[in-house]
Order: structure tokens, then sequence, then C-alpha cells
């Protein structure tokens, strides 16, 4: 700030009125400051000016998988509503591992982050009470954890789940193979035990990871056992699903049944198009950063609990009719 300060023939005063937004003392000074910042390529140090202001206008965002559509969506509307309040999002890609996400959560910490969301990659609320002992303004979205006491953004599948699994069984599914996230995810857990439920005894179940590797090797087993059809619980062990039942020549619906939890662009292009639950995703990232953001302003947002909506396609045949 001296160097541009300098150059520009003002104080460092000057400077600082200027950066901050503040009037110069005239239109021609502020040109001469504006002219020396570019010319000397001047950035201000955020992390030093938050040490002054306690503010580093910077939320964190810990999500479980880049490459999960699903996550990538939400991080989008997650940064569009930031932006919209004058916000940056730093992402930190937890990659469904626990230890990866604590690298990710104490060093956006370290950085000062006003506040964090968290997509968390376990129900374990060790990382959760750590963060919430530091007095960081915390979020959980998608997932939640083990007595967690902050604020929680989520989709309710659950009459999606129930309105699926009477149809599968009223169109004689007797044997409906289950591609069950992991148990230790609060969303691994409640969307195979709502399903199973309605499913009445109609279900095998194999637990994946949330990964499509993990899907085709559960469709494997679940095929070679017998099942009539398949439902993913979500859309990457879903893909996974259905590259198994096209690898083995297998026809949509006609041989077997396919339905996925979560939506993407291309399900509804594909020949069956893709029966899925769809979960709002914009929503859930845009009110996750609003809450927040309410959280950073010193107010108690409620939990949001958004609910996902049954889209009815081609891939599960006579369920649909």
């Amino acid at each position: 700030m001296k160097d541009v300060a300098q150059h520009a023939g003002v104080s460092t005063a000057t400077v600082s009125r200027v950066l901050n937004g503040h009037a110069a003392p005239t239109p021609e000074t502020r040109e001469r400051v504006l002219a020396a910042i570019e010319a000397l390529g001047y950035r201000p140090n955020a992390l030093a000016r938050s040490l002054r202001t306690t503010s580093t206008q910077t939320l964190g965002l810990v999500i479980s998988d880049l490459l999960n559509p699903f996550f990538a969506e939400i991080a989008r509307a997650v940064e569009d509503e930031a932006r919209s309040h004058g916000y940056c999002v730093v992402i930190g890609n937890a990659d469904e591992s626990a230890e990866q996400e604590a690298t990710y959560v104490r060093t956006l910490l370290d950085r000062r982050v006003d506040g964090l969301l968290l997509c968390p990659a376990t129900d374990d609320p060790e990382l959760v009470r750590e963060v919430s002992a530091g007095g960081v303004p915390l979020v959980l979205l998608d997932r939640t954890v083990r007595g967690a006491t902050c604020p929680v953004v989520r989709a309710d599948g659950s009459e999606a789940l129930t309105a699926l699994a009477r149809r599968l069984v009223g169109a004689g599914h007797t044997r409906v193979g289950v591609i069950a996230g992991p148990p230790d995810t609060s969303t691994g857990r409640e969307r195979s035990d709502v399903f199973i439920g309605a499913l009445g005894g109609a279900a095998q179940v194999v637990h994946g990871d949330f990964r499509q590797e993990s899907g085709s090797q559960a469709a494997a087993k679940l095929i070679d056992d017998g099942a009539t059809a398949l439902v993913a619980m979500d859309n990457l062990m879903g893909l996974g699903a259905l590259g198994e039942i096209r690898a083995r020549g297998l026809q949509i619906p006609h041989d077997i049944a396919l339905a996925v939890f979560d939506d993407q662009p291309w399900f509804p292009l594909l020949d069956p198009p893709i029966t899925v639950i769809a979960q709002p995703t914009v929503e859930m990232g845009r009110a996750a950063a609003r809450s927040l953001l309410a959280l950073i302003d010193g107010r108690q947002p409620d939990d949001v609990r958004l609910t996902a909506k049954l889209v009815l396609r081609g891939s599960c045949g006579e369920a649909e009719l």
C-alpha cells in the first residue's frame, strides 16, 4: 500500500479509502490511485485485512464427492447464492473420506472462512463438535450427524420412495434389488430403511459406497440372485447398475426394471428414460447458503427440509402404468 501511495503521490490513508470504496478527496485522486494499483499489480492481503475487520467475506464448502453431479450442482447453487450477498466460496472435495474431509475443514478454518457448509462423509459427530467448539458458524447440507445441533438443510424422499415401492410391488415385482448407500451415512441409512419398509419383504439389499463401481458390483450380485428390478440409492451407483445391465445385454424394462435416487440431465435422454426420485438440488444449495449467512449475521435459522419427488419415465415398465 505504501508503494501504491508513493506511485500515486498520495497518502496511504487515501489508498485505503479508495480500496474500501470510500470517497477520495477528488475524482482525479481516485483515478491516480487506481492507475497506480494497476501499474504495480497490487492486490490487498485478504488475510491481513480479516485480522482487522474479523471477516474474509468467504464461505467454506466441503462436499462429499466433486465427481458426483448431485454435489456439483449443489456447489454451483451455493456459490450463486453466496455471490449475490458479496461472498466467495472455497470448495473442498472430501472424496467420501472422513480423513480428507477433516483435512479440508481444518484448512478452511485456518484460512478464517466466515462460516462453513459441510456435507458429512460419515455420521461421526467428532468433526462437527470440533467446528462448533471453535465458534465458527456451521450448517450441515444433505446429510446430518448424530447429535448435531447446528442447522441442517436436506431433502426428504420418504413419500417418493414409498410411492416407488408400491408401484414396483403393484407391477408384480417380488424380488427388488436395492443398491443401498453406506450405513454410516444418514442418507444411506434412511433411504434404505424407508424403501425396504415400504416393499414389505420384497427386498434384496447390497450396500455400495455412493460410487459408480460399487453400483456395478452390487447390480451384478443382485441380478445373479434373481432380482427383477433394481433401485439405486444415488445417481453414481445408478450409473454403475445401468452399465452392468447393458453389459449383460438385458433390456430395460422388459428383462429388468431400473430406478435411481437423484435425477441427472441425461437420464430423460436414455432409451428408455430413467425413472428417478429427484431432489431439489438448486433450492438445497441456495437455502444452505442463506442459512449460513443468517448464522453469520447472528440469527438462528430453522432446519430446512425440502421434498424429493418421484419422476415416472419408462425404465420401470408396468410400474408406471
